[in-house]
């Protein structure tokens, strides 16, 4: 099995096709799919208490079904006279990036941290052109890894999403094809003035949150409030560079401290008004474009799907 996959109970993972047990209905009650209808998992369960799973139809339509709701699709053809095993679709054979993001990335981790993995499958041709289309992300908590179909992460990374654009910039990379290694060499292209807003944006819009909920509720979401003030640290870094500093070591025992919730909310609002500003002025300094490449991005999407037509 490769590094950074591992299957659920039953070999149910994120791409495995499924066959529904039972009548899909949609939220007016109504029946959405019969019994029978095929399906590809793209969520697996968040804990094992939860034990559903996403599946996606056809028809784009998405259900979230318990597991004795459906039945893998190659354990059901196996049951039917006549009717061999399905050979069913195997998402590692199409990951053209991995990489692991998170505390292990910025170095912030201890020894409770999880490994995060993320990445890019370029859909087969099939995949596109047949009625269930290409999903455009697979989810598998059991393994907190995210592999985002190609077109979708593009799309994502030109609107600068810092999710995405820490991806791409991860200094720990664990799998990466050629075609991968072409993106990487792309990744300056969609870096733009655009990450003052994703970012700082983001990061203020949140910070607000964590002011309503203390004022609801009288706590603070201290993790939550250590994830936004390395983000802030990065965008400004990466108006001032031209490149993702996912790595913040030289911010880790306050950012720490933050998270232990080890300062009061004074300080780390001090520290977040700061880098608020700090990032203004990154703006004003910056020598990114306003706009990505979208011309360049669009001819590397081109160029993949050609290559997952004809390969050779």
């Amino acid at each position: 099995m490769p590094s950074g996959m591992s299957h659920q109970p039953d070999n149910i993972f994120a791409g495995t096709q499924v066959v529904s047990l039972v009548e899909v209905r949609g939220t007016s009650i109504y029946l959405v799919h019969p019994r029978g209808a095929v399906g590809v998992v793209t969520r697996t369960p968040a804990s094992v208490e939860e034990k559903r799973f996403l599946v996606r139809f056809p028809d784009g339509f998405e259900a979230s079904l318990a597991r004795d709701q459906f039945d893998v699709l190659k354990h059901f053809k196996d049951r039917l006279p006549g009717e061999g095993a399905s050979p069913g679709f195997d998402l590692e054979q199409f990951i053209i990036y991995r990489c692991v993001v998170g505390s292990h990335a910025y170095g912030l981790d201890d020894d409770e941290s999880d490994t995060d993995r993320r990445g890019i499958y370029l859909a087969p041709a099939e995949m596109q052109w047949c009625l269930f289309g290409a999903p455009e992300q697979f989810e598998d908590n059991a393994t907190q890894s995210c592999f985002w179909e190609f077109q979708k992460f593009l799309t994502m990374a030109l609107k600068a999403n810092p999710n995405i654009l820490e991806c791409l910039f991860s200094p720990i990379v664990e799998k990466v094809t050629p075609l991968g290694e072409e993106l990487l060499a792309l990744r300056q292209a969609f870096l733009s003035q655009m990450i003052f807003q994703t970012f700082n944006g983001y990061a203020m819009s949140q910070f607000k949150k964590i002011e309503q909920d203390m004022r609801n509720q009288g706590e603070v979401r201290w993790k939550h409030a250590t994830h936004l003030l390395r983000l802030l640290l990065t965008g400004a870094a990466t108006l001032r560079t031209g490149s993702v500093p996912v790595r913040v070591e030289a911010h880790r025992e306050r950012l720490l401290s933050v998270k232990r919730g080890a300062v009061s909310w004074s300080e780390v609002d001090a520290w977040r008004q700061d880098l608020h500003r700090d990032f203004e002025r990154a703006l004003a300094e910056t020598k990114l474009p306003e706009r990505p490449d979208y011309e360049a991005a669009n001819r590397f999407l081109l160029k993949a799907r050609r290559w997952a037509v004809n390969p050779e």
